[in-house]
């Protein structure tokens, strides 16, 4: 009867009652089954899925490819004549064949294989090995600063005595006091009597932090390093890309104790509000999208720095300093970088910086770069002290003109800048230039940012020629005269032996003397 009807009993699907069959134990399959649902659920989901296909080819029809739309009247013109000298690729299809269908499909497939042999290939290129960073041990000389902080730094050329000039430089960001002129040689500063005092920021290094330092800080801690290290002359002050911040704060805020500056590659605020527009915008087109974003962060969201800083240098990985700092180098940079001596270095003077492994420091010094100074270079330019102003003032200038005080900054500055640099644009030593016409820049043609301040001997002799002039090498060493002491002649109480004496003393004193002519 069932049978009849079309319908198959239940029973007939186990091939016997109760789902047992002549030919074995056969499981029912019913529609409480988890397969039959999954099965029923993936035609429904291909159901749509086509009908979703169909519904985006009408809307790109109709909204698209019509004639009035602005694919069709911008490209299709262009397309149909590609399409048109293409034409004769369709003889080697095959005539059962529609172009547009195979053309699509061929295609498709040849994006595919692009696909594949790109992944292929970085696939079986050698995965680097991860370097760990190496800390060495201690070693640093420390002095205490009159606020109880110690601050690490160390000595190279002469002493102190034979010093004919001091040099004291600060670094850079990710950098520390072993940095100072990068593979400047002893034998060099012998030769023009140079000694060079580099210095850990608070912080970095060895040096202890400073809990809400700023510029006027670190001039100070320059200012009390002088007079540790028995500097009791004038010194120079030298800077590199973000060390000449401090460069500029010694010139500030202690100028009577600078005897001069000289600066490569100097990094100013690039939100410098008396930057002009051509100024601004000749700077940031040189830098990467991501070291605007990091520049962006460090001015309205510092809190969010320590957590790409610890992702990166902060690691105890080693890497490149382009890709830890964003930077986008040139051919030259990029070669000395790779060299094996700047490997040795970079990965001496990293691990220095990063010693205590606090992420404040970093933050702080990112901060600077983009914050206000407290300062401008303008005021660094010498001009009349403003006296004062107001009724009182005018009446005492009545009776007693007060004598003219000059301010700003009265020594020579020299800065030295690659016209090929990306990390410190040329723009920024314009503006320096715009602003302090006393500023002496020497443009550098084919130099980037570390060929000229990096293992370069004939960079360095050029630099202290221009500044110190020829040689003279050190200062002699002061010997204090030693006193001689002489014995008294005895005297005698005979009056004629003491007039004989004295007769022969003469006649002694002619003969051995007797070259000596009065004049």
């Amino acid at each position: 009867m069932d049978k009849v009807n079309g319908a198959v009993p239940p029973y007939a699907a186990g091939g016997g009652f109760g789902g047992v069959g002549f030919g074995g134990d056969v499981r029912r399959v019913s529609a409480e089954d988890w397969r039959y649902h999954a099965a029923e659920f993936a035609k429904g989901v291909a159901e749509l899925s086509v009908e979703f296909g169909k519904g985006c080819r009408d809307v790109v029809k109709q909204s698209l490819l019509r004639d009035d739309s602005f694919v069709v009247r911008n490209f299709g013109g262009p397309c149909k004549s590609v399409c048109m000298r293409l034409r004769f690729l369709n003889e080697y299809l095959p005539e059962d064949r529609d172009p547009t269908h195979s053309w699509s499909v061929i295609s498709f497939v040849f994006a595919v294989v692009i696909a594949v042999l790109i992944v292929s290939s970085e696939s079986d290129a050698p995965i680097p090995m991860i370097q760990k960073l190496h800390i060495y041990p201690a070693n640093a000389t420390r002095i205490l600063l009159p606020d109880g902080r110690h601050l690490a730094y160390q000595e190279q050329g002469v002493s102190y005595e034979r010093a004919r000039f001091t040099l004291v430089a600060s670094h850079s960001f990710l950098s520390s006091r072993l940095a100072g002129i990068p593979g400047i040689k002893a034998s060099l500063l012998q030769e023009f009597g140079v000694r060079l005092v580099t210095y850990d920021l608070p912080g970095f290094g060895e040096s202890d932090p400073h809990p809400g330092r700023n510029l006027e800080s670190s001039a100070m801690d320059m200012l009390y390093l002088s007079y540790a290290v028995h500097i009791t002359d004038k010194f120079w002050v030298v800077g590199h890309s973000g060390g000449s911040l401090h460069t500029f704060a010694a010139l500030k805020y202690i100028p009577d104790r600078i005897a001069g500056a000289f600066m490569v590659a100097p990094l100013l605020n690039p939100y410098e509000p008396s930057m002009n527009k051509v100024e601004k915008r000749r700077t940031w087109e040189k830098w990467t999208s991501k070291r605007k974003f990091m520049y962006f962060l460090a001015r309205k969201f510092p809190a969010l720095l320590p957590y790409f800083y610890r992702r990166s240098f902060l690691s105890g990985n080693l890497d490149q300093i382009d890709k830890w700092l964003a930077l986008s180098l040139g051919k030259r940079d990029k070669g000395i970088i790779e060299e094996m001596k700047y490997q040795e270095f970079w990965q001496r003077d990293l691990g220095e910086s990063v010693r205590q492994g606090d992420v404040k420091p970093f933050v702080e010094e990112a901060v600077l770069q983009v914050s206000n100074w407290g300062f401008s270079i303008n005021d660094l330019n010498v001009q009349k002290k403003h006296q004062g102003k107001g009724i009182i003032f005018w009446l005492k200038s009545i009776y007693k003109r007060p004598p003219q005080e000059l301010t700003g900054f009265l020594g020579p500055i020299h800065i030295w800048q690659g016209l090929e640099d990306r990390v410190v644009p040329p723009s920024m030593s314009d503006y320096v230039h715009r602003v302090l016409p006393g500023a002496m820049v020497h443009k550098l043609l084919y130099e980037g940012h570390f060929t000229y301040f990096y293992f370069c001997d004939e960079c360095h002799r050029q630099m202290l020629t221009t500044v110190f002039g020829n040689p003279q090498g050190p200062l002699p060493v002061k010997v204090d005269p030693v006193p001689v002491k002489v014995d008294p002649i005895p005297i005698k109480e005979d009056t004629d032996d003491e007039e004989e004496t004295e007769e022969r003393g003469i006649d002694s004193y002619s003969d051995n003397n007797s070259d000596i002519s009065f004049l």
